[in-house]
């Protein structure tokens, strides 16, 4: 039978990856979200589709962690908001958290030994943990309300605001407006003072289009239909609007549309000024950008005259540093499947003729050129990871580094393993709280070839 509404008092051991803890009742595990390890907690079940493991969340504390600490959200509970794991749990023990995932992912999946002598925890951004957030996407209701998605559904929780998004998102008064006719809205605020909005615009027919097939039908392309927005009176003038037919990133379609104002927002980092589509990606940390361009350059250390690959490149952010550092004799190609993240880099790498950007998926650009050899190797991928080809296809470049940026460490670790496959070995790892409150945490671990 179904454990889903059954409680149960239960001893929480170590956190995992994913954010919640691990609890055991009658043979079967836990997944506990609002708990710490060595606590005993009540859990209620919230889902069991059967098998070895259900999801539950801790609904009362029967024995405290001395880490634990009174939520500063008033959404950050069972049946709340599911942004943010961790608002229960102070500062720098999310921290240490966080490095034992770290830890534990690349020990068992990556099958590194000695993770201690290579990674020193998980390095706190300045700014502290709320206020941080410079994108925020809010869902919208059949009602026109602004919101967010309790853990794991589809549901819309209004909100009044969200304490870990930038003051300068909360002044946008999303959660106040009206947004009839939008299946989401992201507000976002860039670290030069640009503010926009991109709404998500539901389809004629009221039908919500992520359930709707794209791509071809009967043998024609899928016909785009007109966007049709109507703004909120109340939203200042100085914003910019753009509007989106589909929340998918990174499937070639066509970049939101700019209904008001710029299509792109100016960022700062690594003593350089960047143009971002309002729609694109950029770290929502404000500090994260410079902070990870700083790990690429002493990962890979690039002496001037050297050739760099840039996988996974976005708006440029690396190959931006990179081709600083290699100079007029060196080169860097910079590969990236997004069309607009390729205009938006060769816009922000004009000033640089060493740089080349490449509009293509890394996968099917390796395979099928980039041919020779490279001296360093960036790779950014997505959460899914760079996967077992493409390091296959790095390695065989012979680079004499690689810096791999990994915002999930289970993913990290796979490549990792499949890197040492192919002769490379895990030299170091640094990891940045660039997501505080969540547990999501952003790596770049250094790669060279055994015994180089």
């Amino acid at each position: 039978m179904s454990w889903v509404g059954q409680s149960f008092e239960v001893d929480v051991e170590a956190f995992a990856h994913g954010g919640h803890c691990v609890g055991r009742h009658e043979g079967r595990v836990l997944f506990v979200r609002h708990a710490l390890p060595g606590e005993r907690v009540v859990a209620e079940v919230t889902e069991d589709r059967g098998g070895a493991f259900c999801r539950a969340d801790a609904v009362s504390v029967v024995r405290a962690s001395p880490d634990r600490v009174e939520p500063p959200c008033p959404y950050a509970h069972p049946g709340g908001c599911g942004g943010c794991d961790l608002q229960h749990v102070a500062p720098e023990a999310q921290r240490a958290l966080k490095a034992s995932v770290v830890r534990e992912q690349l020990t068992r999946l990556g099958r590194v030994s000695g993770v201690d002598e290579i990674f020193g925890g998980v390095e706190e951004l300045p700014g502290g943990a709320l206020g941080w957030r410079t994108r925020v996407q809010f869902a919208v209701d059949p009602a026109g309300r602004a919101g967010l998605h309790p853990h794991r559904s589809r549901e819309v929780l209004p909100v009044e605001r969200c304490l870990i998004a930038d003051p300068r998102i909360e002044a946008l008064g999303v959660t106040d407006l009206p947004w009839p006719g939008l299946t989401a809205v992201e507000a976002v605020a860039s670290g030069a003072g640009d503010d926009a909005v991109v709404l998500d615009v539901k389809p004629s027919g009221g039908r919500d289009h992520r359930r709707r097939p794209h791509g071809r039908s009967h043998g024609r392309p899928a016909p785009r239909r007109p966007v049709v927005v109507e703004l909120p009176e109340e939203l200042p003038e100085s914003v910019a609007v753009l509007a989106a037919s589909s929340p998918v990133r990174n499937t070639g379609r066509p970049a939101a549309e700019a209904v008001r104002g710029h299509r792109r927002v100016r960022e700062v980092a690594a003593g350089r000024r960047w143009y971002v589509r309002a729609d694109g990606f950029w770290q929502v940390h404000p500090e994260a950008p410079g902070a990870l361009a700083d790990a690429v350059l002493e990962a890979l250390a690039p002496q001037p005259g050297e050739s760099v690959l840039d996988l996974y490149a976005g708006a440029g952010l690396f190959a931006g540093v990179l081709g600083e550092r290699v100079g007029p004799g060196g080169r860097v190609v910079a590969v990236e499947a997004d069309k607009g993240a390729c205009d938006d880099a060769r816009r922000n790498l004009r000033d640089l003729a060493n740089v080349e950007v490449v509009t293509a998926r890394v996968d099917k650009a390796l395979d099928g050129g980039l041919a020779g050899e490279h001296d360093l190797v960036v790779l950014d991928p997505p959460r899914s990871g760079a996967g077992a080809a493409v390091v296959r296809e790095v390695a065989a470049r012979t680079p004499r580094a690689v810096a791999y940026v990994a915002c999930d460490p289970a993913a990290f670790a796979r490549d990792v393993a499949t890197f040492a496959e192919e002769g490379y070995v895990l030299t170091r790892v640094r990891a940045f709280d660039a997501f505080p409150m969540t547990h999501h945490v952003e790596c770049v671990g250094t790669l060279v070839p055994a015994g180089g």
